[in-house]
């Protein structure tokens, strides 16, 4: 199956060292309010979500979730996690570390959009 989500190594240390300190992780991609569309990074359950929210895939093991609404825009992509210096003035966990986390796309192909991997809603 394909990933609809994926995340650079370099992402994956900057995971790693967040998860060491605060546990399990969950992120969430931003809408773009305040600080743009970015993916933003929470202890698990420290960012409440609802019936309009999509779990589009995993990484290093959290869960990342997005509105259904932004979903429906991106359900062609492919996103990947970056990680980058400089400060964000989001809440996500790395921001304090003056790094934050960036979401690169692109398109998936036909043969790939036959073959993605399940979404995941929250349950009643």
């Amino acid at each position: 199956m394909i990933p609809r989500v994926t995340i650079t190594p370099e992402a994956i240390e900057v995971v790693n060292d967040l998860k060491s300190r605060f546990g399990e992780l969950m992120f969430h991609q931003s809408g773009g309010c305040c600080d743009g569309s970015q993916p933003m990074c929470f202890e698990k359950g420290d960012f409440i979500i609802g019936q309009s929210d999509v779990c589009i895939g995993t990484i290093e093991d959290c869960e990342f979730w997005m509105s259904k609404d932004q979903f429906e825009y991106w359900k062609f992509t492919q996103l990947n996690i970056h990680i980058s210096k400089g400060r964000g003035s989001s809440f996500s966990l790395e921001i304090p570390m003056g790094l934050r986390f960036l979401t690169q796309s692109r398109m998936f192909t036909p043969t790939e959009l036959n073959n993605l991997e399940t979404l995941k809603f929250v349950e009643d």
